[in-house]
């Protein structure tokens, strides 16, 4: 049962990839509304494909279930779905990934994504009072060259974008090779971030930090084996988009017991929470906190600053960031009567 304190508490979602929040049910329904055959029968059997051995082998199916996005209103469904269960987790503002070049490979223009997902971040901001915004992904597993043609496409959007990232596999995709992009990013005025550390050693984070100067880093728990590396963290203020439950269920730590969270936060390092793919990688954000307060055994303290970190780390308004701490403390204060 969720804890009442996580289930209100006010947060931020920081890493969360939109086309991995595609719910086995409205895979179904947008795959008859496309004519999209998938490997599945029916609801049951995709979600019970949904056990991964490790990153390699989850990416594939996730590439596989978005193949039934292929028109604007699809991805208005998808964005808008996604933002009502998060604003039913507590969650204020969140920060969302689209990984533009899948569906650019299908024959989705770039308008018909961006256009529509943020006319759904508008909608919900009118009707559920959650703030959203949109951080335009490339893959790792392609040339930079590939990543420099999506920043020219998002040109247009560049006041409405908020910023841009990297993901995909990590191995034998280094941080350094996309240099380039990276400091094109800059010159745009575009906020950054990297995954680092997930599928990939400490190295990586390190190698992140010098080379393409990220304002954030997703995930960022190999680093925990590095002290000189979580140092400089803590000493810089990097804030990590930590995603516990992916974490488990990819592999990349034994347990929620074995996880680096709770030393890492204790540490002084700027750690977030967040979902990462929820129906494919254990919950949404809400599920992480109540799995972080349960295997890790941390107190409605260390939750609260934990959703305290995940407006700081945010790239909102200095003004609503303040605001948003406030309402954390209010909340504290109110479970405490």
């Amino acid at each position: 049962m969720l804890d009442a304190f996580v289930a209100t508490l006010p947060k931020a979602e920081l890493h969360v990839h939109l086309e991995g929040t595609l719910e086995p049910e409205l895979l179904f329904a947008l795959a008859s509304r496309n004519q999209v055959t998938l490997p599945w029968p029916d609801v049951d059997h995709a979600r019970a494909a949904y056990t991964f051995t490790g990153l390699e082998h989850f990416l594939p199916l996730l590439f596989r279930a978005a193949s039934v996005l292929r028109r604007g209103q699809d991805f208005y469904d998808l964005a808008h779905a996604y933002l009502t269960r998060a604003a039913a987790d507590g969650v204020r503002r969140s920060e969302m990934f689209l990984g533009v070049q899948t569906f650019l490979d299908a024959g989705v223009p770039i308008a018909e994504q961006v256009d529509s997902v943020l006319a759904a971040i508008a909608d919900a901001r009118t009707d559920l009072g959650i703030d959203g915004a949109l951080i335009i992904t490339s893959q790792r597993h392609r040339p930079q060259a590939a990543a420099l043609e999506v920043l020219e496409l998002i040109e247009p959007w560049r006041e409405r974008i908020l910023g841009i990232g990297l993901g995909a596999a990590e191995r034998n995709n280094p941080p350094a090779k996309f240099a380039g992009y990276y400091a094109a990013a800059r010159a745009r005025g575009h906020r950054t971030t990297i995954h680092a550390g997930e599928d990939g050693p400490a190295e990586y984070v390190r190698e992140a930090l010098d080379v393409c100067r990220p304002d954030r880093i997703d995930h960022g728990v190999a680093a925990a084996a590095d002290p000189a590396l979580l140092a400089r963290l803590r000493d810089e203020a990097v804030p990590l988009t930590v995603c516990p439950l992916s974490n488990v269920a990819l592999r990349v730590v034994p347990s929620m017991a074995e996880h680096p969270l709770r030393a890492m936060a204790e540490a002084g390092l700027l750690v977030t929470v967040n979902s990462d793919d929820p129906p494919y990688l254990g919950g949404y954000v809400n599920d992480n906190y109540e799995a972080v307060r349960t295997g890790l055994g941390l107190d409605r303290k260390a939750l609260a600053a934990l959703a305290r970190n995940s407006f700081r780390a945010s790239f909102d308004d200095p003004r609503r960031i303040a605001a948003h701490l406030t309402a954390v403390d209010e909340h504290v204060a109110a479970f405490q009567k």
